[in-house]
C-alpha cells in the first residue's frame, strides 16, 4: 500500500525548486563519465537519482511508523511471518 507521501512523490506534475551546490569538479566529471552507464541523460539526473536513493532509505530508517521498524527487527531474529501477522492483527483490533 503506498503511503500519501509516496504518492506525492511519484507525481510528475509536483513543484520544483532551484538549489545551489558547491561540488568538487573530478566527482562532477565522473558523475558525467557514469550518467550514460547507467542509463541517464545527464550528470544532474544521475545526481538526482542518487539524492532520492538516500532519501528513500533515510525516510524508511527514520520515518516509518515504529510498530513497522519492530516487526522488521523481530523477522530479521527469526519470528515467523504467521506470528508476526497475528500480532499485527490483534494490534488493529485493539
Amino acid at each position: 500500500m503506498l503511503t500519501d507521501r509516496l504518492k506525492k512523490r511519484m507525481s510528475k506534475d509536483r513543484a520544483m525548486t532551484t538549489i545551489t551546490m558547491r561540488i568538487p569538479v573530478d566527482v562532477v566529471e565522473t558523475l558525467k563519465e557514469i550518467a550514460p552507464h547507467k542509463g541517464f541523460t545527464g550528470y544532474q539526473t544521475l545526481l538526482k537519482a542518487y539524492i532520492s536513493e538516500g532519501l528513500r532509505k533515510d525516510e524508511s530508517q527514520f520515518l516509518s511508523a515504529p510498530s513497522a521498524r519492530l516487526i522488521e527487527a523481530l523477522r530479521k531474529r527469526g519470528v515467523s511471518d504467521a506470528v508476526l501477522e497475528e500480532a499485527t492483527k490483534e494490534l488493529l483490533a485493539a
